[in-house]
């Protein structure tokens, strides 16, 4: 089942132990719900840095949520409850690989929208970059 044009409400907060920076942004996209997962995808704007590409979560309840950005810059991270991955993130600069671990995902997400907040940690080279807070409504 697909819902095209839902509105997403994001909120982004990300911590470097120091200075906390947010970020909202409200779009249009689509909500998708598969056998497994949940699919919430959005087209980026010039507010946000990826004019041009395509943002699309996958969400597997409360345990996982993948992100994955394509366009100029390509990134696929991988928020997995209990678990440490390393994920390839797209820069201006070239792609690095970071260190992504988990500290919480809850999803309240239905076929007509619903709530997905996920927190964690990014490294580079074992060396702590900083925390982020996701939330994301979507309402049809």
């Amino acid at each position: 089942m697909i819902k095209d044009n839902v509105t997403i409400s994001l909120v982004s907060t990300q911590s470097d132990g120091i200075n906390t920076e947010q970020t909202e942004l409200i779009t249009r996209g689509r909500l998708e719900k598969k056998s497994d997962r949940f699919v919430i995808s959005y087209n980026e704007t010039e507010a946000t840095g990826f004019e041009g590409a395509v943002t699309e979560l996958s969400v597997y309840g409360d345990d996982k949520v993948i992100l994955n950005r394509s366009g100029e810059y390509t990134s696929n991270l991988i928020i997995e409850k209990g678990k440490k991955h390393h994920c390839q993130y797209g820069t201006p600069y070239g792609d690095i690989m970071v260190g992504v671990n988990s500290k919480d995902i809850s999803s309240s997400l239905t076929e007509t929208g619903g709530n997905v907040t996920f927190k964690y940690v990014i490294d580079v080279n074992s060396s702590y970059l900083g925390d982020f807070n996701i939330s994301i409504d979507v309402k049809q």
